[in-house]
């Protein structure tokens, strides 16, 4: 059997608290499979980098990486520094 291609998702996060659970849990249950999902933390000031790091805890996939805020783009940049997949998505937060 041939085995899939490595999907990453980046999904920038910035003051996301009130939609970010609900997001990763929206990725998380995606059929597709293998899947890594990078969080790009960029220096939030609410509770979406303990939200990332919870869920960072709990499932291997997921990967965070906590920035100075530098703006959208710029964590997508940082975000497919980091991938390792054959193909990338954005997922906003």
């Amino acid at each position: 059997m041939k085995q899939k291609d490595l999907v990453s998702i980046i999904v920038p996060v910035y003051q996301a608290e009130t939609y970010l659970e609900r997001g990763i849990i929206s990725i998380l249950a995606q059929t597709y499979r293998p899947i890594e999902i990078l969080l790009i933390e960029d220096g939030a000031t609410d509770k979406s980098g303990e939200i990332c790091d919870a869920y960072a805890k709990r499932y291997s996939e997921i990967s965070v990486f906590h920035r100075e805020h530098k703006g959208v783009s710029a964590a997508r940049n940082y975000g497919i520094l980091q991938a390792k997949g054959k193909y990338i998505q954005f997922v906003d937060a």
